[in-house]
């Protein structure tokens, strides 16, 4: 799961640049674009069949230099599921995070937190916007508003301090397609996973190189990172940090550091 932050004063040049990019494909492949699905744009699946490989690697690159140069930051968080799931059955799980969808998203909450939490006067100004997950709404809302004590330590919450005191109201949710932003998180949350799985032996590659090709591409995302320190500490992590670390692909929980 990939959240991208952007200042609000910001984010209405971000839409309309992100609009002309599904404007200009569009145009390439003469039909409307309106969402950009990245696994079937990487794959060249559906109507990206008659786009080259080396255009849609042009694109890729293209998008993650924009990224970079609007200087927007990116958060990031994994789970490998098979060990998620031994840990649930044995316990293991806080039942308030008992799924994976749920685990990564108060993760992403707590990353943010502790990052915005260092910036003066910031106090209550993060909005957070989720991809729709109907089943998940609720749940989400409920740790938002009543988020646990042993999550306490992620943040080194103050006796003062309320909890989650970065967040302005409970999540929303959205539609991708109507909020092109989510689109761009779900674009950098394709390929940080494609790297896990080449890196972690769970797939090979689909064309000669294509390794080299995404550690280039990684580079860049990671380049506008909050910080492993605040996603995956390396060391001096508090129980909760461990509960997220433990349950993270290495390729993932150290990738800021490579």
């Amino acid at each position: 799961m990939v959240g991208v932050i952007v200042d609000a004063q910001r984010m209405h040049v971000t839409k309309e640049e992100w609009r002309e990019l599904l404007g200009s494909l569009s145009r390439v492949i003469g039909r409307e674009v309106t969402e950009l699905h990245t696994r079937d744009f990487y794959s060249g699946n559906g109507i990206w069949r008659e786009l080259r490989g080396t255009q849609r690697a042009e694109t890729i690159s293209s998008v993650l230099d924009w990224l970079v140069s609007r200087r927007h930051d990116v958060v990031y968080a994994a789970v490998n599921k098979e060990h998620f799931r031994r840990s649930l059955e044995s316990g293991k799980i806080p039942r308030e995070v008992n799924t994976p969808w749920r685990f990564l998203g108060l993760h992403l909450l707590l990353a943010v937190q502790k990052v915005h939490e260092k910036h003066s006067k910031n106090k209550g100004h993060t909005i957070f916007v989720f991809d729709n997950e109907e089943r998940e709404k609720m749940k989400l809302s409920d740790l938002v508003r009543n988020a646990p004590s042993w999550t306490d330590t992620f943040y080194s919450k103050g006796k003062k301090q309320e909890r989650l005191d970065q967040i302005v109201d409970v999540p929303y949710f959205a539609d991708s397609e109507a909020v092109y932003l989510l689109q761009l998180a779900d674009f950098l949350a394709y390929f940080l996973r494609r790297h896990a799985e080449i890196e972690s032996r769970h797939s090979g590659e689909r064309y000669d190189g294509e390794s080299d090709r995404l550690s280039g591409w990684i580079e860049k995302i990671m380049s506008r990172s909050i910080g492993g320190s605040a996603i995956y500490p390396a060391t001096g992590r508090c129980s909760c940090a461990e509960l997220f670390y433990a349950h993270a692909p290495n390729v993932i929980r150290t990738m800021h550091r490579a």
